[in-house]
């Protein structure tokens, strides 16, 4: 299994019944946006339809563009300190999908089982924690 989003099966259908904390779940290769985000808006365009708008903390990316182009629709990209370990996505007005963000250099093995968890309908806990618990990310600061 290599670096991909993932997303329950039923991603489109499931929004209004959702339970989890986390929508999905993806793993970039590098902390450069404008090489990572083409290929994430890519899936998730194939499964949610046209996105809007993708919210990101800037201080965890590298060349942070305003907006994206991903199938002839221009998607805004909006800075939020939602940390290094989330992503959020809009499809339309309104439907704002939670994405876990595994860091680069996290094991695969570790980053798997994050992603796993990630997805899990009746996920209650939150990216920071997930990555805590199965090895991927820094553990807490201080």
């Amino acid at each position: 299994m290599g670096r991909q989003a993932v997303y329950p099966s039923s991603y489109e259908d499931e929004r209004e019944s959702r339970r989890g904390v986390l929508d999905g779940a993806w793993w970039p290769r590098s902390r450069d946006i404008g090489a990572e985000l083409p290929a994430l808006l890519g899936a998730l365009v194939a499964h949610l339809g046209p996105v809007s708008r993708v919210g990101l903390d800037a201080a965890a990316w590298e060349g942070l563009p305003t907006r994206i182009v991903v199938d002839d629709r221009v998607v805004h990209i909006d800075s939020f300190p939602v940390g290094d370990d989330t992503v959020l996505i809009t499809r339309g007005d309104r439907d704002i999908f939670s994405l876990l963000v595994v860091p680069p250099d996290a094991a695969p093995d570790a980053a798997r089982a994050a992603m796993a968890r990630a997805v899990r309908v009746d996920n209650v806990s939150d990216a920071e924690q997930i990555l805590i618990d199965t090895g991927s990310g820094r553990g807490p600061v201080g």
